[in-house]
């Protein structure tokens, strides 16, 4: 069981535990942007359907500081979490589900006081994935502390089994902890590849290295469909199988591509994930339309720009109304012009945060 702070027989969640902090551990952890996209479950606890590949950003990442002091009982798990510095109601519940799934992998965490302080360098419900640097940072700190009580990590390699962790808190918080390129789920196509944790690939067509994400906020606040619901629609869609068929054929193609550094095939295979992940949204069986009439105008207009001037603009989506704009370093000072000419006008109050890839996750 976890508790969230005894106070007056009561359960509540404070800021700080007032204990005396034997051990502090800070890990920086980056969000991350789906190129093929995770979208459909497997039975089981957190098992993906298809096979699933991102670039890791580097701006945009969660720092997240877990204390720990030793206590005198080991019956209960006893945790304050602060977002920000301020309690996070909302946070508790998946927090919660996180802590009992994960317990069984650190079977000594009821014999601490845990707080857990966490922020964002990137503003919270902007269209970037802050469940993924959120809870793989936590799962980074978990397994340092366990590393620090035992002098080792139970089950392996470290960040195999950080990247396993965060895996439960959120399916694609598991690609966060490699860089800058990653790939999440079994497949013939990638040696090593496994559903319980990512992989990081390291040999790539020098063009994707620091390749640029400019991210456009078309619309701000909680999304329409959590992930959860949206990974339900796909059980019994009359199109699933078909799109765990086509997610494992691009997943084949664009590993061709990061080799080969073929940017027209990249986008055509990038874009094509996006787009069928949001018609896959609109024709299931409660249907959702999640992108805003601007996302479709800066869509038309990244179209039309690029066979004007020839730039190697990338458009992809999450399940979300922002726009992800990919593109690489050496056509950056060109694709910022466009951008502040021609797209600047469908963003929520010419909001852009530019990021590129990134290495991954770093101890603090």
């Amino acid at each position: 069981m976890i508790v969230w702070q005894i106070n007056n027989s009561s359960t509540v969640l404070s800021n700080t535990l007032n204990f005396a902090i034997v051990k502090s551990i800070t890990w920086k952890c980056p969000s991350n942007i789906a190129l093929v996209k995770y979208w459909g479950k497997k039975e089981g606890l957190q098992l993906p359907a298809n096979p699933s590949l991102s670039f890791t950003l580097n701006q945009c990442h969660t720092v997240t500081t877990l204390s720990f002091s030793e206590k005198e009982d080991d019956n209960t798990l006893l945790v304050s979490f602060a977002f920000d510095g301020k309690r996070m109601p909302s946070f508790e519940p998946k927090l919660e589900k996180f802590f009992k799934n994960a317990e069984s992998m650190f079977p000594f965490l009821t014999r601490y006081l845990i707080e857990i302080n966490s922020t964002n360098t990137f503003p919270h419900s902007s269209g970037i994935a802050s469940s993924a640097s959120g809870m793989a940072a936590l799962a980074l700190c978990l397994c340092s502390m366990e590393q620090e009580i035992s002098g080792s990590v139970s089950g392996g390699d470290f960040y195999e089994k950080a990247s396993n962790v965060a895996r439960i808190g959120s399916g694609s918080a598991c690609r966060s902890v490699y860089g800058p390129l990653t790939l999440w789920g079994e497949t013939e196509h990638f040696a090593g590849s496994s559903d319980l944790h990512s992989v990081k690939i390291d040999l790539f067509h020098p063009v994707f290295k620091n390749y640029r994400d400019a991210i456009l906020i078309v619309e701000s606040g909680e999304k329409e469909v959590s992930s959860t619901a949206g990974h339900a629609l796909l059980k019994d869609h009359p199109f699933s199988m078909a799109r765990y068929d086509e997610a494992n054929n691009n997943l084949k193609k664009l590993l061709k591509v990061l080799q080969n550094g073929d940017l027209k095939a990249f986008t055509d295979i990038v874009e094509n994930e996006a787009l069928m992940l949001h018609a896959l949204m609109m024709t299931g069986e409660t249907p959702y339309i999640l992108m805003h009439p601007n996302s479709l105008a800066i869509i038309k207009h990244v179209w039309k720009g690029r066979k004007e001037n020839g730039l190697h603009l990338t458009i992809t989506l999450d399940a979300g109304a922002n726009v992800h704009l990919l593109y690489p370093e050496e056509e950056e000072d060109k694709a910022v012009e466009f951008i502040r000419n021609e797209l600047l006008q469908y963003c929520l109050n010419g909001q852009v945060i530019y990021d590129k890839t990134g290495e991954g996750p770093l101890q603090l």
